[in-house]
């Protein structure tokens, strides 16, 4: 897969900004334009359209025939996109039934077969039968401390091929976060509260040191 190049929170802390209620829209790829529904949640924070667009800009060559994840799934915008955008196959793992229901149907509705939508939590989920993968979006509820375990997880259980990219997105305050020693940050960008980064794997230099 070819590289891209490189480039405690309280209840009193401001709210993080909410993206679109009500709809998911496609930006890119095959399904351009679609506007898909999504549930309505509590806590629901679908990726806004113009931080989505950077973030396919940093993968536009690197999502074509991959294996991908999208762990928090939620509206589904990122592993929807990178369906739209031809990924071989992406595995979109919710907890919420209504919020997978939703995004079964919206499958339905692309006619997609690469697609695969599995209610589960995502840790639990983590810990069963792997299958690696080439892209992973890991996009989790704020404020609830959830990427430590599930970044070691993925490095330490197998889930991710020898060059996967992550991607993260996360609160502004998470300053600490310590990540798995292979991972090398490649892009990095704040938008109000929220952080987001992009990550390759890169298990040559790791087995270097």
């Amino acid at each position: 897969m070819p590289r891209v190049k490189s480039s405690r929170s309280t209840p009193n802390k401001s709210p993080i900004p909410q993206g679109k209620a009500g709809f998911v829209r496609i930006i890119s790829g095959q399904w351009k334009g679609r506007k898909l529904p999504v549930k309505d949640l509590d806590g629901l924070r679908p990726t806004t359209d113009r931080v989505k667009e950077t973030i396919f800009n940093w993968l536009a060559p690197h999502v074509r025939g991959t294996r991908c994840l999208d762990l928090f799934a939620g509206s589904g915008g990122l592993g929807l996109e990178a369906l739209s955008r031809y990924a071989e196959q992406v595995t979109l793992v919710e907890m919420d039934k209504g919020a997978a229901d939703q995004l079964k149907k919206n499958l339905v509705a692309l006619g997609s077969q690469q697609g695969q939508v599995i209610q589960a939590d995502a840790i639990s989920w983590l810990q069963g039968p792997v299958t690696p993968f080439d892209l992973v979006f890991l996009d989790p509820p704020f404020r609830r401390e959830l990427l430590p375990q599930v970044c070691d997880l993925l490095e330490q259980r197998g889930w991710l091929a020898p060059d996967a990219l992550i991607y993260l997105e996360r609160e502004k305050e998470m300053a600490d976060l310590a990540l798995p020693a292979s991972w090398q940050l490649l892009k990095d960008k704040q938008a109000g509260q929220v952080c987001y980064q992009l990550y390759l794997r890169d298990t040559k230099n790791d087995a270097a040191v």
